[in-house]
């Protein structure tokens, strides 16, 4: 008897190849492209398998599927999942890892250069052909006399501090995960928080973790510092960012991720002058485009013949 593999979404990502290599090991396939929680369920009562993309698969949701064994995420992250109800019924989850660390990893470098040289305002005010133009949109500052602080040194964060190093002055990190067995100087939270000319948060979002970065974060950060996410937007609360930008404290941000995907209209980092944002594309190359898809479902072949001793 063959299992049923359910995919919620993929948004944009064309899952086909992951389809072909289901079917080739056996399993009966059904494609959603929904976050509705009731149509996840009345598609998925016998599957064994969740393959999930952006999809929030509750506890309630969970446990209204009595087969399913396995969720396979089209992420590094599990912020959309209770991760807790699947533990409760045993049911493994099972991400892409690391897959993707070196375009988020390049990505993050390259928002927090286009952002501290001003590239989007000067490409604009070219196009405007406002050459030899003064006041300048923006003075850049040196990068060699900034010291970039890494939270979060998992594979992305120890990627950010390589391609960062021969750029500034100095790079530091923290992680209380991580054993600082580095060529990078380890610091507290409160130190790099206080010493930082540039910060990148490298971390996973959890619920424990939501707006961490809050007013009064912002507040404790170096004056005139810069702020760089191409983690989860749920860990910066838009509004204090804005306010704090607002104030002069920030000099600026370089983000991929806003809190609320998609972005809302009405989000106070959305045209914002101060704010550089790309659409949660810091994973993407002409790679992940297509590993994406293909490993997030030879996770769960693997899944499957690991359990059956193969």
């Amino acid at each position: 008897m063959s299992r049923l593999a359910v995919y919620t979404d993929t948004d944009d990502l064309d899952p086909s190849a992951g389809i072909d290599l289901l079917k080739a090991a056996g399993f009966d396939v059904v494609r959603l492209e929904t976050h509705d929680s009731e149509e996840i369920v009345a598609a998925a009562k016998g599957a064994a398998a969740l393959l999930v993309g952006y999809a929030n698969i509750s506890k309630d949701l969970i446990n209204q599927l009595p087969e399913l064994e396995v969720v396979s995420m089209l992420s590094t992250g599990t912020d959309n999942v209770d991760t807790k109800a699947l533990s409760d019924r045993n049911i493994a989850l099972v991400t892409l890892g690391a897959l993707p660390a070196e375009e988020v990893a390049t990505h993050t470098l390259a928002i927090t250069l286009a952002m501290l040289r001003g590239v989007d305002k000067f490409a604009a005010a070219a196009q405007r052909l406002e050459w030899f133009k003064t006041p300048y949109p923006v003075v850049p500052p040196r990068l060699s006399l900034m010291t970039l602080g890494v939270l979060g040194f998992g594979r992305i964060g120890q990627l950010v501090a390589k391609f960062a190093a021969p750029i500034f002055g100095s790079v530091v990190f923290h992680d209380p995960f991580v054993a600082p067995k580095s060529e990078f100087k380890s610091v507290s939270f409160d130190e790099l928080i206080a010493q930082s000319d540039v910060l990148s948060i490298n971390i996973p979002a959890t619920a424990d973790n939501k707006h961490m970065f809050n007013k009064d974060l912002f507040a404790a950060m170096k004056p005139r510092s810069y702020l760089v996410n191409a983690s989860r937007g749920s860990i910066i609360d838009s509004d204090a960012l804005a306010a704090t930008l607002a104030s002069g404290h920030l000099a600026g941000a370089a983000l991929d991720v806003i809190d609320g995907e998609p972005a809302k209209s009405d989000n106070p980092l959305l045209n914002n002058p101060q704010v550089l944002l790309t659409p949660h594309v810091a994973y993407l190359s002409q790679f992940t485009q297509k590993a994406y898809i293909t490993v997030q479902a030879q996770n769960v072949i693997d899944f499957f013949n690991a359990k059956a001793g193969k």
